[in-house]
């Protein structure tokens, strides 16, 4: 435990540093060396498979910040990330949300998942979706003037410690979003070392088109992410609009909603696929439950394998969603869910 605390402490500390050296006239020689002093880096590129991590796996975690996002990749054993828009945004100095994830995102899933929400539960969501609104607001308004040069500073912070930053998913690519906060948001990925920006897919044919085309500019893949809507031909009209557009696959969600065997999808569409959410969730037959890994209906083991052996580029992507264990944390959970990819691949 004393480790992990100094560890942390130190990449506070180094983050400070880190941000007076970039933004300093003169280099400093050796400023580098600070964060590789942190020991060995993370590999989670395992028999040619590149094992990743959205960090909203870490959503229960008390920080959010920049560096304590970092902490939790590294103790996880991850060294590819997707990155969530608000440990980026906050860095850069990104007015504060009020909103608490760790008590809506349950009752948002459970929206999502149409499951029943009680009164309080919908009334709660409602003044949520307020407070949201209002925040959308004033983030908005920051974003057209954001200090961009703090993106780069989490990129080489991120590097330094031996973690790629590959996707960035801040809450920009809407469809009530301008085209300036959509420009900032692939600019921003950019400085973050991103090839791709992720997003749930909008149904909506003329937005899809536009955040293609507007990739296309970036040099950007666009990948759309789906829950239990996702079907054998779900992203086909993006698909088809631009090449810069691309699966954000759910292998779990897309298991949950009865779909035909996902090795098929996988095979025929590998090349337009950016990246794949894994998760273990049970068929709707046995009541769609999104379990430890392993007890579930999810062809994990299948799917990496096939993987390994097509030498497919794209990432897999621990996505942290079961009942996490009394007396565990999201980091330890998903340090379990990488060790379980590692034994499929090697197997």
């Amino acid at each position: 435990m004393k480790n992990n605390q100094s560890r942390r402490q130190f990449i506070g500390a180094t983050t400070a540093l880190i941000s007076g050296i970039l933004v300093g006239t003169k280099p400093v020689f050796g400023a580098p060396a600070l964060i590789r002093s942190l020991g060995d880096k993370p590999n989670s590129l395992i028999d040619g498979v590149q094992i990743g991590c959205i960090t909203y796996s870490f959503r229960e975690m008390p920080d959010q910040s920049a560096d304590a996002t970092l902490q939790y990749v590294l103790d996880s054993g991850i060294s590819a990330i997707e990155l969530m828009g608000d440990p980026a945004e906050s860095f850069a100095g990104a007015p504060k949300s009020k909103v608490d994830m760790k008590v809506v995102g349950p009752l948002m899933r459970k929206r999502r998942e149409n499951q029943t929400l009680t009164d309080d539960e919908q009334k709660t969501l409602a003044e949520v979706e307020a407070q949201r609104k209002a925040y959308q607001q004033e983030l908005a308004q920051w974003r057209l003037s954001a200090p961009m040069k703090k993106f780069e500073q989490v990129r080489k912070m991120y590097n330094q410690a031996g973690v790629q930053i590959y996707a960035f998913k801040p809450s920009t690519f809407g469809i009530q979003s301008s085209d300036a906060e959509i420009d900032y948001g692939m600019r921003a990925a950019k400085l973050l070392g991103a090839n791709q920006v992720t997003l749930e897919h909008p149904a909506n044919d003329a937005h899809t088109l536009k955040l293609g085309k507007m990739a296309e500019k970036h040099g950007l893949r666009v990948g759309y992410h789906g829950h239990e809507q996702q079907t054998p031909t779900f992203w086909d009209t993006a698909l088809a609009q631009s090449p810069a557009n691309a699966l954000n696959f759910d292998l779990g969600h897309y298991v949950a909603a009865g779909n035909p065997d996902p090795l098929i999808l996988i095979k025929q569409k590998h090349d337009r696929i950016a990246s794949m959410h894994i998760k273990d969730r049970q068929t709707a037959a046995h009541g769609k439950g999104n379990l430890p890994w392993g007890q579930g209906d999810t062809p994990l083991t299948q799917v990496l394998k096939l993987m390994r052996e097509q030498k497919y580029k794209f990432p897999a992507v621990v996505e942290l969603e079961y009942q996490i264990p009394a007396g565990s944390n999201s980091v330890a959970e998903v340090k379990k869910c990488v060790n379980y990819c590692r034994n499929a691949i090697l197997s």
